[in-house]
């Protein structure tokens, strides 16, 4: 990246930029975004008001920015702001594209003829759904998000899978999300008491797009801004964001929730990982660190066993040489054997696993 490309970079991270997307977005540098959360115009295809059953009008989406006079301009608009997402992406980013049936099918064929590679569908399924006045459809109950690598010769990307197992109580989580729509103090108003935004997202679904997909100080980019929802998010969980948004009064209320946000501790927002994702630590570490000596005894939490440590981290026991593993195994006359929790060292009157000073060492290193 260039010195006045990564300046200009720099200089856009936590601000919301006013003003056409595309235009915003031919000034942000080639591959200098973590991840894509867009949140585009629906292209609902309204025709006349929308009423209840008492005559009352809904308050639905009827401005500007989702009128388009058909298909065909709406999927150029489409193609055009993928093509300038896709080219600020890093090539380990990917991108999230939320939208209905009436516009999700249509974005998810220009992704696919670009050359994006489809991760996943995952259907927002609401709780609290706006019924179907009319009574001549289903209630339309869900909204789809299109998770999206560049390409599918990607081979590097960020999935938080153990956090989003333990968000999910320990089970791995599921493509249909149940969560809420937002309400409540969440809810933006303007000074009549009505919506600010149509369709302003609730934090729950930005949290889990998040921590899903991103890690701390990753740079989050949502070309459709609207009133803030992602860069209120990233802030609270020490992600940066890069905000679009065409609308004066949508890119004042996001700049005023994002000044009122507080960012977490940064212990707090540390995801979980899986044991592949930790350095990998073998005996003979331990040893060169001085954290055992060599000539040091282990032994089996009964103590029937015994073995020495030698300098290249190997054990000796009954005439027999070869790593924790194997030794344990011989001792026992079994197959296998984890030696890490089969061997302690004594220390004073109790018996230390040696895997509490493999964990000692792995902590120092990822905090390093």
């Amino acid at each position: 990246m260039g010195t006045t490309a990564a300046i200009r970079s720099r200089s856009a991270v936590n601000q919301v930029l006013v003003g056409d997307c595309l235009e915003q977005l031919a000034k942000l540098p080639a591959k200098s975004v973590d991840a894509v959360f867009a949140d585009p115009p629906y292209n609902l295809q309204l025709r006349g008001e929308l009423l209840r059953p008492d005559n009352s009008r809904v308050n639905g989406v009827d401005a500007d920015w989702d009128r388009f006079t058909g298909f065909e301009q709406y999927d150029q608009f489409t193609r055009a702001w993928l093509s300038e997402c896709r080219r600020v992406m890093k090539d380990t980013a990917t991108l999230w594209v939320i939208g209905s049936y009436h516009n999700i099918f249509r974005i998810g064929t220009a992704l696919q003829d670009m050359g994006f590679w489809v991760l996943n569908d995952v259907v927002w399924r609401k709780t609290n759904p706006m019924p179907n006045f009319r009574g001549k459809r289903f209630t339309n109950a869900h909204e789809t998000m299109i998770w999206a690598a560049k390409s599918a010769d990607q081979k590097r990307y960020t999935f938080n899978y153990e956090a989003m197992k333990a968000l999910n109580d320990d089970l791995q989580m599921r493509s249909d999300w149940l969560l809420p729509i937002c309400n409540g103090s969440e809810r933006l108003k303007d000074q009549n008491g009505d919506k600010l935004h149509p369709t302003q997202k609730p934090e729950a679904l930005l949290h889990r797009v998040i921590l899903a997909s991103t890690n701390p100080g990753d740079t989050i980019l949502d070309p459709f801004f609207g009133t803030g929802t992602t860069g209120v998010v990233a802030k609270r969980l020490s992600r940066n964001f890069i905000g679009i948004e065409q609308d004066q009064t949508y890119a004042k209320a996001a700049r005023e929730r994002i000044a009122a946000t507080t960012p977490a501790e940064p212990e707090a927002v540390r995801v979980s990982t899986g044991r592949r994702a930790e350095p990998r630590i073998p005996f003979g570490t331990l040893v060169e660190r001085g954290l055992i000596a060599p000539g040091t005894v282990l032994f089996d939490p009964a103590r029937r066993h015994a073995a020495k440590v030698r300098a290249d981290g190997t054990l000796v026991a009954k005439d027999a040489t070869g790593s924790i593993h194997k030794i344990g195994a011989h001792v026992q006359g079994v197959e296998a054997c984890n030696g890490w929790t089969f061997w302690h060292l004594v220390n004073g009157a109790t018996m230390v696993p040696i895997d509490m000073m493999r964990q000692r060492l792995r902590a120092e290193m990822m905090s390093a």
